[in-house]
This record gives structure tokens, C-alpha cells and sequence, in this order.
């Protein structure tokens, strides 16, 4: 079991987003979180990596006792763990390359030729083999995504953690990132846990999903999906 929630309270400072949450998630699954704006979708990811503390319940991820784990093994879990950022928080002053390069030596790769190889080989993993050497600013959404994506598996994670990665992008290309993140969790053997409001996603990838709503965390079926499908095209026409 990689991920284990039991009777967990999610807070957002003194606010209490989500109740009694309770679920698992095992290695290799691809997970969508969905959920209105404000119902607790990213608060959850965040007790994952420890951004948020949990403060009642039981939680486990990749062994790590969530409830109990100390700040100074905060770094430990994370260099174990990718994180996707829906604004991609790439260092806009460096280039590609150098922003990969950044983030092994930040997490101890110290051989040269090691760091050269497994950067090139997450940027053709990626399919931006060409982009070493171009900044931020010099990409469209899509590349630079593609590029937080090539930062995230760095270290060979075993969970993937995506806030609303495609959340910036146009629906080819949020399609082509999503694909890009199945084909991780295929070829790696990776766990992708994704938020999403674009729920046409879960049509043509389908994966297990959660909603987030009235302050709980529910696993959905086909059936309930569609309805929350619904709800959130209401929403947004409002």
C-alpha cells in the first residue's frame, strides 16, 4: 500500500476543509481528485507531501507516518515524491537544463556524467530532448509543463503528486500531458495522483477518481461521475 488514510481531518490553517477521510491507494494506480473550487482537492495533496500537518487520524505514505513525521525528514519523503504545479514553478532565470541540474545536486547527485545521462534521458521521456538550452520564458505552457513533468520524475519517484496540471493548458494539450503521465506510470511503475476540473479527462483516461464534496472525500463510479460532470458544467456557466 502506498498511500493509507484512516479517519483523517484536513485543515487549512484553523479551518476545517475535509472530515473522517479514509482511503488507500496502491502502487501503479493512476488517481483523479476532482471537486468544486474551495472543497479541499489541494489541501488533501498537500497533507501527502506534508505542505499541510494532519492533525487527527491515521496516515501513511510510502511508510512515512504523516501524523507523527518530524520536519526534519520532510526532505527524506519529498526527494521520494514528484511534485507538478499547475504554474509550473520553473527557475525562470536558468535554462532547462540548468533547472534540471539544480534539482540532483539539491538532492545529492554529485557525478557529472550521472547527471548529464539522467537529464537527457527525462527530457526525451518528456519529448523535449532539444530544449536544453532554451529558458522558461523561450516555451509555450505545454513545453513548460512538460519540463515540471522532467523535473518531477528526477529522482525516479514512486508517487507522483499533479495540482491542476493541465489547468493552464488548451485541451490538446492537457490531453497530451495526461497521456504523458499514464505513459509514466506505465513505463516507471509510478503512482499519479491528479487534480483535475477538466473532467472530459476521466472520459478518455480513465482512472479512479475521488470527489471532494461537502467537506468529505468519496470514491466515485461511472454513474456519479457523469452527475458531478454535470454539477461542474454548471458551475463554470454561471
Amino acid at each position: 500500500m502506498l498511500i493509507e488514510y484512516r479517519h483523517v481531518d484536513v485543515y487549512q490553517e484553523v479551518q476545517e476543509v475535509l472530515t473522517d477521510v479514509s482511503f488507500t491507494i496502491d502502487e501503479g494506480e493512476f488517481v483523479y481528485i476532482i471537486g468544486k473550487v474551495g472543497s479541499g482537492k489541494s489541501s488533501l495533496v498537500k497533507t501527502l507531501y506534508g505542505e499541510l500537518p494532519i492533525q487527527n487520524g491515521e496516515a501513511t505514505v510510502m511508510e512515512y507516518d504523516m501524523c507523527n513525521l518530524k520536519r526534519k525528514y520532510l526532505p527524506d519523503l519529498r526527494r521520494k515524491l514528484g511534485v507538478i504545479f499547475q504554474d509550473f514553478q520553473l527557475l525562470t532565470d536558468r535554462t532547462v537544463d540548468a533547472n534540471l541540474r539544480f534539482v540532483l545536486k539539491a538532492t545529492g547527485w554529485k557525478d557529472k556524467a550521472e547527471i548529464d545521462n539522467r537529464i537527457e534521458e527525462v527530457l526525451d521521456l518528456v519529448g523535449m530532448s532539444t530544449k536544453g538550452y532554451k529558458l522558461p520564458s523561450e516555451l509555450s505552457g505545454g513545453e513548460q509543463q512538460r519540463i515540471a513533468i522532467a523535473r518531477a520524475i528526477l529522482n525516479y519517484p514512486k508517487l507522483i503528486l499533479a495540482d491542476e496540471p493541465t489547468g493552464n493548458l488548451d485541451a490538446d494539450t492537457s490531453k497530451q500531458i495526461t497521456e504523458l503521465l499514464l505513459k509514466i506510470v506505465k513505463e516507471q511503475g509510478a503512482t499519479v495522483v491528479m487534480i483535475t476540473h477538466n473532467l472530459n479527462l476521466l472520459d478518455m483516461f480513465p482512472g479512479r477518481v475521488f470527489e471532494c464534496k461537502n467537506k468529505s472525500l468519496v470514491e466515485v463510479s461511472n454513474d456519479q461521475l457523469h452527475e458531478a460532470e454535470k454539477e461542474v458544467n454548471e458551475q463554470e456557466t454561471k
